[in-house]
């Protein structure tokens, strides 16, 4: 097999007439697997389609570049098909008719990546399109490709791409000039793959420059990659575009300076406009600024988004941050409970083993203390300390890691702060939240303003926390600490006195809420309030834990029974491979392991794994199933009691969810069923009726 990034085998001429991209592409990604380059061609389509649905990949000029990195690529590949006629890419001039997929490793490393960056860059060339166009055999295109990229026939590799090196302004009477001379602008650009779109719009924008009559700039930060432009360009600018569709790396560089915003396909499709932007705001006193703070792009702009998407945004990343400190120490509090160590009662009577931890202490509950009072009990003692510490974390860690959402690595100090205040003051979880708004959002206003070039170096580090502490933590003590409190217990008290009837809706809540999305914002609302309540080590906790994770193991293990056991007809090879994968997955409560079945199905998998979850989070509740481990499935089975009930809700909400979508699989738009074989020790997959 060979090395290089292209082949003859790779290339397709003519092809046509194709009903659409996603034609288009499944077609290329065919190609590569079918070279052995890639291990799934329908993982390698999902990947690029996947891309191609955040952001169209069609440009000027009749080019499309289709790209992803994926775990299934193990040869950086660039597969090529030339149109008759021209599919939509959604580019603004009409369809394309060159067609490049570029197809990159998920850990490629640098000089791969740099490689197929080159061949972005070429795109942007009239004579290397025009060559394509030309081309009578797929060695000629392999030809113009590898002259392109620099492989020849040699090994290829190259360096991390440096920034685009200044473009000398053009003497153009009609060129923008700011105090008598041209122009000075400096641009980011950045893509989600990092390979394509990132170089050809640097490459767009540096050729508009001189055009433009203004000194023009460009980093490309690119996955191959970067150079950082140097701080004296930076502060001669008079005004920065970030052309980016991605978070803007060390972002502060450019803190004060007139900043136009805009995605990196624009940079590539508008790059004069661009221009004219960064030299009206340059002009302009009021004009946007680079936050001193040095956010990134996406939370610089925060309070210019809608309220719901960034709300969303930011609240999800706090509980992202914040569950590592709940997992690890809900985990040392589990194990703290096991029978050979400190068993239950080590929560009331931990304090003095756990206190006289030294090494001599140990020796001493070694050798001269039985059993309950022995080494067990000493090492349990210190497993929940530990354990408790670490839980002590979690409402600063939320509050701190939604500050820093808002305003980057200047919120995290004042929202730590306020997240404590509201521990000091019992407002709990709830406190923690509306603390980490305020730390945020102080931060990134007291960062917006611009200051002198000596004051910048203090306001990330001494200023911004200074005064977004004092505003955030001052609000939490003198007015709203105390009314959160006051919330926080009725609502404490409330889910205490749950019994009966009122537990097991609550448990069919939590059920339903676990299985919509899979690990989305919904899933993660549930699990959020599941393991912030652990902190408060109550009986009700527990339970609401228990229902959870009974719950959130659900969707997975009723696919793996659904496709692996009592349907396997029903369900296409990929799927099966996914079901047997999902065994295990489901046992340790990673509920994604149901995202390919809801993916490929959504109206038949999506209700299954709702009342499969609702039932199982409803008995769970009926059982009193009790959880003192945030996570770990069934493999934490020391810290549920009792774990006859977590088992007996568990085999009941997966054998319905099972049920439920092999009966809606047979009877709502049913397959035809093939008949299943076993040759090579391969059922054959079932066709879809027509």
């Amino acid at each position: 097999m060979s090395s290089k990034t292209i082949t003859p085998e790779l290339v397709s001429l003519d092809l046509g007439p194709v009903d659409d991209k996603s034609d288009v592409i499944r077609e290329l990604a065919a190609r590569v697997v079918a070279e052995g380059r890639a291990t799934d061609a329908e993982a390698l389509y999902a990947d690029a389609w996947a891309r191609e649905q955040k952001d169209e990949t069609g440009l000027p000029g009749g080019i499309a570049i289709p790209h992803a990195k994926s775990p299934s690529v193990t040869i950086p590949t660039l597969a090529f098909a030339r149109l008759e006629p021209g599919v939509d890419f959604g580019a603004s001039d009409g369809p394309a008719d060159l067609v490049f997929l570029i197809a990159a490793p998920a850990d490629a490393a640098e000089a791969h990546l740099a490689v197929l960056s080159k061949l972005a860059r070429s795109l942007m060339t009239d004579d290397f399109t025009a060559g394509l166009r030309a081309a009578t055999t797929p060695e000629d295109v392999v030809a113009l490709v590898d002259d392109a990229i620099g492989e020849g026939d040699g090994p290829h590799g190259a360096a991390a791409p440096a920034p685009v090196e200044p473009a000398p302004a053009a003497a153009a009477a009609d060129g923008f000039l700011i105090d008598g001379r041209p122009a000075r602008i400096v641009a980011v650009t950045s893509c989600a793959t990092g390979i394509a779109h990132t170089f050809m719009a640097a490459d767009a924008l540096t050729a508009a420059g001189p055009k433009n009559g203004v000194e023009l700039v460009v980093e490309p930060q690119g996955s191959s990659g970067y150079q950082a432009l140097p701080q004296s360009v930076i502060d001669a600018a008079d005004a920065v575009i970030f052309a980016n569709d991605v978070d803007v790396r060390e972002e502060a560089r450019f803190a004060g300076k007139p900043v136009v915003r805009s995605t990196v396909k624009r940079g590539i499709e508008q790059p004069d406009q661009l221009i004219a932007e960064a030299v009206a705001v340059a002009a302009d006193p009021r004009g946007a600024r680079v936050s001193a703070s040095g956010a990134s792009a996406a939370t610089a702009s925060a309070v210019s988004l809608s309220w719901g998407a960034n709300l969303k945004r930011i609240l999800l990343t706090g509980v992202s941050y914040m569950i590592p400190f709940v997992a690890g120490g809900g985990l040392l509090i589990a194990i703290s409970f096991l029978p050979f160590l400190g068993g239950y009662g080590i929560a009331l009577a931990h304090g003095d083993s756990g206190m006289n931890n030294a090494v001599y202490t140990l020796t001493h509950y070694a050798i001269w203390n039985l059993p309950p009072d022995g080494l067990g009990y000493y090492l349990g003692a210190i497993a929940f300390q530990i354990g408790s510490l670490s839980l002590g974390f979690l409402v600063p860690a939320l509050a701190g890691y939604i500050a820093f959402a808002i305003a980057d690595r200047p919120g995290i100090a004042p929202g730590f702060v306020a997240g404590a205040i509201a521990v000091f003051m019992n407002a709990g979880f709830l406190g923690g939240l509306i603390g980490g708004l305020l730390a945020g959002y102080a931060a990134w206003l007291i960062g917006r303003p611009a200051v002198p070039r000596w004051l910048r170096g203090l306001m990330p580090v001494v200023i911004i926390p200074l005064g977004a502490s004092i505003i955030a933590s001052g609000l939490m003590l003198l007015i709203l600490g105390a009314p959160i409190a006051w919330l926080m217990t009725q609502l404490t008290n409330f889910l205490n006195g749950l019994s009966g009837a009122g537990a097991i809706f609550l448990g069919i809540i939590l059920g339903l809420m676990m299985c919509f999305d899979l690990g989305g914002p919904v899933n993660k609302v549930a699990y959020a309030f599941a393991v912030a309540g652990l902190a408060q080590q109550t009986d009700a906790s527990f339970h609401i834990m228990a229902a959870v994770m009974v719950a959130g193991m659900v969707p997975p293990l009723g696919m793996a029974l659904a496709s692996t056991v009592l349907y396997r007809r029903g369900f296409t090879q990929v799927e099966r491979e996914n079901g047997a994968a999902a065994w295990l997955l489901g046992a340790s409560f990673i509920s994604e392991g149901a995202i390919p079945f809801a993916a490929a199905d959504p109206l038949r998998v999506i209700p299954a794994n709702l009342v499969g979850g609702a039932v199982a989070g409803g008995l769970a509740m009926a059982f009193e199933v009790s959880s003192r481990a945030p996570h770990g499935g069934i493999f934490v089975f020391f810290a549920i009691d009792p774990v006859w009930g977590f088992l007996v809700a568990l085999a009941a909400g997966t054998l319905v969810t099972a049920l439920l979508v092999v009966g809606l699989k047979r009877f709502a738009a049913p397959r035809v069923a093939a008949p299943e074989t076993e040759e090579a020790g391969q059922p054959v997959p079932a066709t879809v009726a027509a």
